[in-house]
């Protein structure tokens, strides 16, 4: 029997007799994920993930009953998990927690800034240790796996793998996947390999460059700045060994020490000299070392002379960056033979006042009740310009919306998500015609939402 192949085209049908696909949101051939309610339409939304029914996918199986046991709040929920018939055969699902979006998503649009990444590292860095302390591995640390939920970050969790097992679906070649899984069983050192280049993804838009058939190091742009930087290399190390911990790069993001790395094995210099004493060879002599040691001391002697002499001559106080920017230019001859004015003080112009943001519809009679987002001040804060999704949707004979789609997607997942939830809650006056349809245009800023409601076709 063929494998199913999960298509795009299965929007309408229901999963178990009670998840509906309402929407395709991404997927191949070998699995898929939809937009689903949990408790009937207008409930709450959540996520499908369906794949083909097969030996191969039932250690996925056992691997969402061991995940739905557990509970961190950056890790993304499992609600739900089963097997179920349809029309092409048998499919495995796992129902989780929606993203408003994906830091894969973002990663087109733009870089992260380095608070960003600070504010992604530290909910990842948390749920790592969670995940690893329960022995297991989350073996897929990369953009697309790394959500927005209700304005928190989580990790996916529907395909972690326990600790010390074998994971030949992950033998390919991405380079999120670290080198030593393709011989060996995986371990917490896999997923560092993943979220240094995860990282060095965010902050430049682009994987850094690798020769998987060499032990080198991959190569990362120069232009990431600290901390960032030192935490991809360390966590970028070919051998697992060498690879830095979760706590020393919570140590670097917090500045608070200077953790200790790995280092290759070498021969400390009191070794070598104890080997040097026991085979009877002379020791270095200190001698040679005496000019350098004169020279020190008096250049130590000349420096405090210098500045003994500069506190005696000059007695003028240092310039701050403030005093400097308010002391005026140097003097002409002119000036000089006149007595300074004194300068009035100079009041500092009050702080811009932020609006505060607005939401406004344009207004039309044919339209009884209006629904405008309300979109929470930090997801308003990640747009540039305008982010616009126009909705079409159609109205019955009483002027309920019946049906809502995208005419312009726009961008955003997160947002246009946004605005197909508002569309379905307006009202218009009942039409003249049953099935009459109206393009909801949707602007959102960083200062509110503008959303205008124009008919669609109109005669």
């Amino acid at each position: 029997m063929n494998a199913v192949s999960i298509r795009g085209d299965w929007v309408g049908q229901v999963i178990d007799g009670r998840y509906p696909l309402l929407e395709w949101l991404g997927g191949s051939g070998t699995s898929g994920t939809f937009l689903t309610e949990l408790d009937g339409m207008g409930s709450r939304r959540a996520a499908i993930k369906l794949l083909p029914s097969s030996p191969r996918t039932e250690d996925r199986f056992a691997g969402w009953k061991a995940a739905a046991t557990l509970s961190h709040p950056h890790l993304a929920h499992i609600i739900h998990y089963g097997r179920a018939e349809v029309e092409q055969g048998t499919v495995i699902y796992v129902v989780t927690e929606l993203a408003e979006e994906l830091l894969s998503q973002i990663i087109p649009e733009r870089a992260l800034s380095k608070d960003e990444s600070r504010q992604m590292l530290g909910p990842v860095l948390d749920a790592l240790g969670y995940l690893h302390e329960a022995g297991y591995v989350h073996g897929h640390v990369k953009p697309s796996n790394i959500l927005v939920v209700e304005n928190d970050i989580k990790l996916s969790s529907d395909a972690l793998i326990p600790t010390g097992k074998h994971a030949p679906e992950l033998l390919s070649n991405d380079i999120h996947i670290a080198p030593e899984v393709a011989s060996g069983p995986v371990s917490p050192r896999a997923d560092i390999w993943s979220l240094g280049i995860t990282l060095v993804e965010a902050l430049t838009q682009e994987p850094p460059i690798w020769d998987a058939a060499t032990d080198t190091e991959p190569v990362s742009p120069a232009a990431i700045p600290e901390p960032f930087a030192q935490i991809a290399r360390q966590c970028l190390q070919p051998d697992p060994s060498r690879r830095c911990s979760l706590s020393q790069i919570q140590a670097l993001l917090e500045g608070s020490s200077k953790p200790t790395f790995a280092k290759p094995a070498q021969t400390p210099l009191r070794s070598a000299l104890q080997e040097d004493r026991a085979a009877g060879k002379p020791l270095p002599s200190r001698m040679p070392f005496l000019p350098l040691i004169i020279g020190f001391v008096l250049l130590v002697a000349i420096i405090v002379g210098m500045r003994m002499h500069s506190r005696k001559t000059n007695t003028a106080p240092l310039q701050t960056e403030s005093t400097r920017q308010a002391a005026p230019s140097e003097p002409d001859s002119k000036a000089e033979q006149s007595p300074a004015k004194p300068t009035p003080p100079v009041t500092p112009a009050p702080a811009a006042v932020r609006p505060p943001p607005t939401t406004t519809t344009s207004s039309t009679g044919d339209v009884v009740n209006r629904d405008v987002p309300d979109v929470p001040q930090r997801a308003s804060n990640t747009i540039h310009g305008t982010v616009g999704v126009v909705v079409r949707v159609n109205v019955d004979s009483s002027g309920s919306v019946t049906s809502a789609e995208y005419a312009t997607h726009g961008p955003s997942a997160y947002f246009a998500r946004i605005a197909l939830e508002s569309a379905r809650k307006w009202k218009f006056k009942p039409p003249q015609q049953t099935g009459r349809t109206w393009l909801l245009h949707y602007r959102f800023r960083r200062d509110g939402v503008e959303v205008s409601p124009n008919p669609a076709g109109a005669q």
